[in-house]
């Protein structure tokens, strides 16, 4: 089979397409043949090494994908060969074939296509456990969703609205804010603007009582000021490059909380959670409330350009390897 492969930490130049031996069946598991592949911000850290979870080199990097299940383990229950699924998980995704635990598969709906599930679960997984689990966002709040028109961040918007809340979003173009309102943004914000005044405009000096945070920077300093009384952070991630450091003299006054969130800790520790998360977004998904949006997809051998197509921020939504290409 083939695969994409680091191997060794570097650039997306770097990486390599080769035959592979196929990866044995394990205690539990279940074989998944691979037809779509979701990119991530993520992964362009994991082939530099600078990931949460480094890889044994060499490895196949990709969090997530969808594709057929062609074999399971004995004693597996739930999945069968046939079954459309997807799956997400610490790195390789981008192969041909997987094997990983069944209890990291969910069976997809019958309409959704390959490359839609096969940027699905990260994003969604990430920004529904998030705000609702960490953040507690509830009908009625104010939510700011930060890079809105990113993986992520479009995910965000549309669970914003889905549960009621009123968005605020920020981007850094006047493209990618008209793509957050055609999501249910219901006001925008240039990220180069000054974010704290604009927030303090929109919402009569109020403030927001969650904001989604995957950039980091000089986001991340502006939204503590724009938290309103009891208000929380949920940090996802610092694609602006600088990690933040939160001052605590303004979270004590503002009574308010800086959450992390890091989805791969979910299938250690809060698994059936990230169970029920992929069960109602799946079922938003098949009553037409969440529009997955797929700018650009690549050939497995394209992923060089695939990742250098996100790092250069000319993406929206998913970015997705089409291993059927």
């Amino acid at each position: 089979m083939r695969a994409v492969l680091c191997k060794a930490w570097g650039t997306p130049d770097d990486l390599v397409v080769e035959e592979v031996a196929e990866p044995p069946m394990t205690e539990g598991g279940a074989r998944i043949r691979v037809m779509a592949a979701g990119i991530n911000f993520a992964d362009t850290l994991a082939i530099q090494g600078k990931y949460q979870v480094k890889a044994p080199l060499p490895f196949s990097p990709g969090l997530e994908g969808a594709g057929e299940v062609i074999e399971v383990a004995p004693g597996v229950s739930g999945l069968r060969p046939g079954d459309r699924v997807a799956f997400n998980d610490e790195y390789g995704a981008w192969a041909e074939q997987v094997v990983l635990p069944a209890s990291q598969v969910w069976t997809i709906p019958a309409g959704m296509d390959w490359v839609t599930a096969g940027g699905f679960p990260v994003v969604y997984s990430t920004s529904y456990t998030g705000l609702i689990d960490r953040g507690g966002l509830k009908a009625g709040d104010w939510l700011m969703v930060h890079g809105a028109a990113g993986g992520v961040g479009l995910t965000a918007v549309e669970i914003g609205k889905k549960v009621g809340a009123t968005v605020i979003a920020t981007a850094g173009s006047d493209e990618k804010l008209a793509l957050a309102r055609s999501y249910g943004a219901d006001f925008t914000v240039n990220s180069s603007d000054d974010v704290r005044a604009r927030v303090k405009e929109i919402t009569g000096g109020r403030g927001c009582d969650v904001i989604y945070d995957p950039v980091g920077g000089d986001l991340f300093d502006a939204s503590i000021r724009c938290l309103a009384w009891g208000g929380r952070i949920i940090v996802i991630g610092f694609a602006s490059g600088r990690i933040p450091q939160a001052p605590a003299n303004l979270l004590l006054v503002k009574h308010a909380g800086v959450l992390g969130h890091y989805l791969g800790s979910y299938r250690a520790h809060a698994l059936p959670a990230l169970t029920a998360a992929y069960r109602q977004l799946f079922a938003w998904y098949q009553e037409g409330s969440l529009r997955p949006h797929v700018s650009h997809t690549f050939p497995m051998t394209g992923v060089a350009e695939a990742l250098r197509t996100l790092l250069a921020r000319k993406s929206t939504g998913k970015v997705v390897l089409d291993l059927a290409a």
